[in-house]
């Protein structure tokens, strides 16, 4: 069989079911199947599998099994036409974005096609994606007018973010990357020159939109998480509207699959809105979408189920009129629902708008090209025409495209023609570009003393409870400022004073809505980062508990964030954000209970790796020093701040002083732990046989104990006991700029005795941090060992080796080493 008949279809012979089928039956049966010869089984099983290249443009869905009625579902709206002169702007608008949206991805001369296009006038290296910009720009174009019609406060978040040639030919067109770049963008001949030249080229903007975008409050790189910033940014901004365009790929993430439930959240009194667009196009990079091929019955179903009047837009062939009325529609139905509930009579669960826009990927470009088709297809997804810098027929092929948009009559002398201004806003700062609240939005947050709610020292105090009675008052001093966004843990972690003063939001839930509540808590661990984002990137503060091992879910759109913030710190224009602040808690020393699943500590790593300027880590060893960190934290700007602690009750080793200036140094010699002077006297021990470094409370509190054990055993040992609670200290000087300098790291852990760092995290992390100090190799690092399960507290302490009495053996060990009298009673026991 293994001979003859390789990749044949084998059908047995029907055997009866008693008795047992022996080799030799077996051979009969094989030696009775139908002969193939091996090549032409091969080359059907190869024809049979080959891809197949679909035969017509933008393809429509399979008719569904669903019944015709549900399309009564589905918002059916007057289509008034459009003035002609609205219309004829309209389209010079998206004509002339739609040109300079491809020159960019291919032309480095000859910008306005003054003469025929020769090869070298086409860049080199050619970088971008069309297939989404006709779509974006007709969008644009749609939401200029409908700002200069309603004096609207817009922002439009492009979920697309490849779409970048799209929104640089529109915010060029409308004047903004002349505000933002004067000198450089103009609305003039040589601005317009540098943007198509410099596109996707070192020292020009990049091929995904990112902060150096005017009027983009998300980094478009990573797909998913457009509509969750979207409703982040409109909470406790009554007057914003957000226009975001899903497209249908970014739809199939799961981000995005949660995000729709995001209105459920939206309270209409104190919030504004967003207008949800799905772009659908039908094709990804090189496959057709789930929602391009779902009808227009499923469509309605699926979001009509979640909670949206859909209205699909979809007449090719009279899209302006289509776009602009349903548009109009939206815009009054967020008017409605927001009426009624700043009148004092909410709707329960409104059913808010949104619009499914079906037009074909890459609208207007090339058709088809050496045989395959590019317009409606996703071969239009990137650089429809990727062999126009070195053959001919391709040129011809982009002369005769960007001809068809005739730029000659939209641009002259450099500048948009007034029929193309003519439905842009006129005021500039209603702009989608120039919103101030996209660029320069921070509102400092009133922070109370953190002293008023110490704890005494001595005590045994929940670092998460004591927290949340000190948040529950600066929720009371910023009552439309701050929110705490969390995936349904916010009594499991012991935050819950909190909701002393304030209650939970869920517009579905009749017994938490429509009170102004400041948390949200939705099991969604994406939805609370998206919704963290858009809040902090339109000026406010958040806050993001979470157990410790599920912070890991959120860890690349937390990355993508920090890159938006990187590039927006070096952005002149834009202003000051507050940090983000991750409060991280149930941590897996304390997650004995619910076992292996829950121990996870690598979100520590997530922010390490980010740049020095942005990543902060702090480990506070006990309830005054969390109180500490966090008022700091919440007055941070631009960093992504991450403090972990217990949510369970541990000792309180500071007095609120002591706590505040211990956080302040990041570090200190804890004297009442460490061996005394020969006088009795606490002291910085000068003289020590060994460092002993707790990280992390559990891991401090272990430190601690093996300490209090070594006095008793050996009491000879000498021992100095330190606590870091700021990560960052530990980096090389020149590595972070919390770095402890050479000297008074040196003061701290000595120049040459052995130190152990008993760390919370896994012990690579804080490898990788030490790397770079002088004497490493005299340190030993113990941390999580991926050693777990469902047991007691201090066995994941002693299965991961940083128990008492690890640390103590260590101890014993090494400082043997340098002290006889150690080494005497150690051989002796």
């Amino acid at each position: 069989a293994n001979k003859s008949n390789l990749g044949a279809t084998f059908i047995l012979p029907n055997f009866p079911s008693t008795p047992k089928l022996t080799r030799l039956d077996l051979h009969i049966a094989i030696r009775n199947l139908p002969q193939t010869s091996p090549s032409s089984a091969i080359a059907k099983r190869e024809t049979d599998m080959a891809a197949k290249q679909i035969p017509i443009s933008n393809p429509p869905p399979l008719p569904s099994h669903l019944p015709d009625s549900v399309l009564d579902l589905a918002v059916q709206i007057e289509k008034r036409p459009l003035p002609q002169d609205v219309r004829e702007s309209l389209q010079s608008f998206q004509r002339a974005g739609c040109y300079i949206a491809g020159a960019m991805i291919f032309l480095r001369d000859n910008v306005l096609l003054e003469s025929d296009l020769q090869l070298d006038h086409v860049k080199p290296r050619l970088l971008g994606h069309w297939g989404t910009c006709p779509g974006l720009i007709l969008v644009w174009s749609h939401l200029n007018l409908l700002i200069r019609n309603h004096d609207l406060d817009m922002i439009y978040v492009i979920g697309p973010g490849h779409g970048a040639p799209a929104a640089l030919a529109a915010l060029w067109l409308e004047g903004s990357l002349e505000q933002f770049y004067p000198g450089e963008y103009d609305r003039n001949a040589d601005g317009l020159r540098n943007l198509i030249t410099r596109f996707s080229v070192p020292g020009g903007f990049p091929s995904h939109i990112n902060a150096e975008t005017p009027g983009s409050i998300h980094e478009g790189g990573e797909l998913g998480y457009a509509l969750a910033v979207s409703f982040g940014a409109v909470m406790d901004k009554p007057d914003l509207i957000v226009t975001c365009v899903v497209g249908d790929g970014e739809a199939e993430t799961g981000p995005t699959a949660t995000a729709w439930h995001a209105i459920k959240y939206l309270d209409p009194k104190e919030s504004g809105a967003v207008i949800p667009i799905l772009h659908i196009n039908g094709f990804k990079i090189s496959e057709r979408t789930i929602f391009g091929c779902m009808d227009d019955k499923e469509i309605v179903s699926l979001f009509s189920g979640y909670g949206y009047q859909v209205r699909i837009v979809e007449d090719l062939d009279n899209i302006n009129d289509d776009l602009h009325n349903s548009l109009e529609w939206a815009l009054a139905e967020v008017k409605k629902i927001q009426h009624a509930a700043r009148s004092g009579k909410p709707i329960e669960k409104p059913r808010w708008p949104m619009i499914a826009l079906r037009t074909p990927k890459g609208w207007g470009g090339p058709k088809e090209v050496d045989g395959k088709i590019i317009e409606g297809s996703f071969h239009s997804h990137q650089v429809p025409l990727a062999k126009a810098n070195s053959d001919e027929s391709q040129l011809k092929a982009l002369q005769d495209w960007l001809s068809s948009y005739n730029i000659s009559k939209l641009i002259q002398d450099g500048k948009p023609t007034d029929t193309i201004l003519r439905t842009i806003p006129t005021n500039d700062e209603k702009k989608l570009g120039q919103l101030k609240t996209t660029y320069d939005p921070y509102i400092e947050l009133k922070t109370t003393d953190w002293q008023e709610f110490a704890v005494e020292k001595g005590t045994d105090q929940s670092c998460m409870q004591v927290t949340g009675k000190y948040l529950d008052r600066i929720f009371q001093e910023n009552p439309t400022n701050i929110r705490l966004f969390s995936p349904d843990e916010l009594e499991s972690n012991k935050l819950n004073a909190i909701l002393d003063h304030t209650q939970r939001n869920f517009q579905w839930d009749q017994y938490s809505r429509a009170n102004g509540g400041r948390v949200i808590e939705v099991l969604s661990e994406h939805c609370c980062q998206g919704f963290m984002q858009g809040y902090t990137l339109t000026g406010r503060t958040a806050l993001f508990p979470s157990y410790e091992s599920f912070l890991g879910i959120v860890h690349t759109m937390m990355v993508q964030y920090q890159k938006f913030v990187k590039i927006a710190r070096e952005v002149k224009w834009r202003g000051d954000l507050s940090s983000i602040n991750y409060i991280e808690t149930s941590t897996w020393a304390r997650q004995e209970h619910n076992g292996f699943s829950h121990q996870n500590p690598s979100f520590i790593g997530a922010v390490l790796n980010l740049k020095a300027e942005a990543a902060r880590v702090y480990l506070p060893p006990d309830a005054n020093c969390f109180l500490s960190t966090i008022r700091h934290c919440l007055r941070s700007k631009s960093y992504t701040n991450l403090v972990i602690g217990s949510k369970q009750p541990t000792a309180v080793y500071l007095s609120p002083s002591e706590a505040d200036e211990h956080c302040r140094l990041g570090a200190s010699i804890w004297h009442f732990a460490s061996t005394p002077d020969p006088s009795g006297q606490a002291s910085s021990t000068p003289n020590p046989d060994v460092v002993l470094v707790g990280i992390g409370v559990e891991v401090t509190f272990e430190v601690i104990k093996a300490a209090e054990l070594l006095r008793t055993l050996c009491p000879e040992l000498r021992i100095r006991v330190i606590n870091v609670t700021d990560l960052m200290i530990l980096f090389a000087e020149s590595a972070h700029p919390h770095a402890l300098s050479k000297e008074r790291f040196v003061e701290l852990f000595t120049k040459d005795k052995p130190v152990l760092f008993n760390y919370h995290g896994y012990k690579t992390e804080l490898q990788g941090v030490l790397f770079g100090r002088e004497g490493v190799a005299r340190m030993t690092v113990r941390g999580y060992e991926e050693e777990g399960s469902t047991t007691t507290p201090f066995d994941m302490m002693a299965r991961n080796g940083v128990s008492r009495f690890d640390v103590a053996q260590w101890a014993l060990k090494k400082g043997a080493v340098g002290n006889e009298e150690v080494k005497g009673g150690w051989r002796g026991s």
